[in-house]
This record gives structure tokens, sequence and C-alpha cells, in this order.
């Protein structure tokens, strides 16, 4: 492993969860069924690990130019898709050019520019980000730290020969507290919280939301989200937001993630590991396994409704 940090992830969770202070009754080991001061709903906690491949697409090119405004323009073909893309690579690119980032002028999201391989998979400031991150040095040794303006250089993204020599994973743990009514069935998710290991944290706050984003849809991955087939014609028939219920404002109560302090310097250049998917996976199995700490039934076929805990 490049690195492999999910025991450190479920130690660090279960401490900020507070998991060996949940509700006891006997003293020493929580049991199923613990129900609420006030009687009416039955409590439970539950965790899940998560890992997601650490990928780093090839052919992706950037192209750096310096201008006669001092200003470092770098171009490449790259998506932000609401992810913190413009952010986090300026950020790559102040920090392998050694400049200050204001001296950074960032241009993605147009044909134009050089080739950039697809937003998804986890992989892209990874692979875009290792690509700027050799054009920067390439331009570097080619022009020196006191670049003529008008000078360029273009580059592709390097093979990483530790690909051959590691495997490459982000990991997680998952942690939840649900509460199901004991006559209704109703099911809250009052809190869930995930401790990631990602590599090196690019920016905090991009971060910390895709991860609490990714969270919010295992949650709606657990209690919400189901498709339903006409089996005469294949269509979908849960085709609009009116009859394929997501998570809303009102079932996203306490979501929290952190992750761990390191950088994984096998994956690429930035010391850093995908951070998109990582937050989905796990997250809907830690709130079924809090569903059947609290009422005692598995539920194996998602999502988990009101009828499937109360007439198993």
């Amino acid at each position: 492993w490049s690195g492999r940090n999910l025991i450190d992830c479920m130690y660090a969770g279960a401490e900020r969860f507070g998991w060996k202070d949940r509700s006891r009754r006997d003293g020493r080991r929580p049991v199923r069924g613990g129900l609420s001061p006030d009687g009416n709903w039955m409590v439970g906690t539950g965790m899940a690990a998560a890992t997601y491949p650490a990928m780093t697409n090839p052919g992706s090119k950037a192209r750096i130019v310096f201008g006669a405004d001092r200003i470092y323009t770098v171009q490449i073909g790259a998506a932000d898709i609401g992810t913190g893309t413009w952010t986090a690579l300026t950020q790559i690119a102040a920090d392998a050019l050694e400049c200050h980032i204001e001296e950074v002028r960032l241009q993605i999201g147009d044909t134009t520019f050089p080739f950039a391989t697809v937003a998804g998979g986890s992989a892209g400031i990874s692979s875009w980000g290792s690509t700027i991150v050799a054009a920067a040095r390439q331009f570097r040794a080619e022009h020196s730290a006191t670049p003529l303006a008008g000078v360029e250089t273009t580059t592709e993204t390097p093979e990483n020969p530790e690909e051959d020599v590691y495997s490459m994973h982000s990991f997680g743990a998952h942690f939840a507290e649900a509460r199901v009514h004991r006559e209704t069935g109703e099911i809250r998710i009052p809190r869930m919280l995930g401790a990631f290991s990602i590599g090196r944290a690019i920016n905090a706050k991009t971060l910390r939301s895709q991860l609490i984003g990714g969270m919010t849809m295992g949650l709606s991955m657990a209690l919400h989200e189901e498709s339903f087939r006409d089996n005469r014609f294949g269509h979908v028939m849960t085709h609009d937001l009116a009859s394929y219920h997501i998570s809303t404002n009102a079932d996203v109560q306490d979501i929290e993630a952190f992750w761990l302090d390191e950088t994984d310097a096998h994956v690429n250049p930035m010391g850093s590991r995908g951070a998109g998917e990582i937050g989905i996976v796990g997250a809907a199995a830690a709130v079924v396994n809090a569903i059947y700490d609290a009422t005692g039934v598995r539920v194996r076929d998602l999502p988990v409704t009101a009828d499937k805990v109360l007439f198993r």
C-alpha cells in the first residue's frame, strides 16, 4: 500500500464520535433497542469502513505562459463541476511555480485549452494537478526563476512508475446515530461523522464540503432513493424529484468530517489522494448498521423505509 491508515481512521473517528460513551443499559456494552429519554424513539449507533481507489488518469496536457504583466497563465481543459477545481489547481500551480497565488491566472473549461481527462472517479485533481506540476517544473527548468515575457511550456501528464509498485487507495470510517420511532417506524439520523485518510489536503474548506456532501448522498441512499422500472417497456418510472426522493435540509442534521494529517508521496507530486467518492462509500452502511442496533431489524435492500422496520 502507498498508505493504509484505515485503523487510524476508525480510532480517531470513534474517539470524536464518542463511541465508547454510547447509551448503555447494563454498564458494559450497548444493547439493541435502547430508548430515548421520552421512551418514544429506539436509539442505535453504527459504523462502517470505506475505501476508494486513488487514480490518476494519463493524457492531460497543461500550458504555462508568462506574460508581460508578470502573471503566469496556466491553461488546461479541465472542468469545475462544483468541487473546487478552480481553487485547488490555482493553489497547486502557485506552489509548483514557487510564486504568490495572486501571480497565477488559471484558465480551464474551454476546448481551446490543452486536453484534460474527465472529472470523475475522484481522479480530477490528481490527474490535472500532476500535469500542472510537471509543466511548472519543466517551465522553471527551461526558463529559470526569472522568465522573459512571452515564454511558454506545454507538458503532458507524466507516468508514475510507483503505480506498478503500490496499491493506492483512500480510506475512511463512518459513524452514525439512528433514532426509529417505536409506533410509526419514522427514521431520523441526528448525527453522522466521518474520519478519512486522503493524503495531503489541498484546500481544507473545499475538501470538507466534498466529504460532507458525499456523506449526505450516502444518507440519501440509505433512507430515500429508490428507482422503479416498468417491466413491460424498461422505462424508469421514478424519473423526477416528486417521485424519486432525495435527502433535503430537514433530513440532514449534524454531519461532520475530518481527515488525518498525512501526505502520500507515492500517488502524485502533491501528496494527495482523491476525496470525492470516499465520502459516499460506507455512509449508507453505517446508517443501516445504526438502524439495526436500534431495532434489531437487519434490512438488506435499500432504502430503509418505515414498513421494513415495523413489519419484519
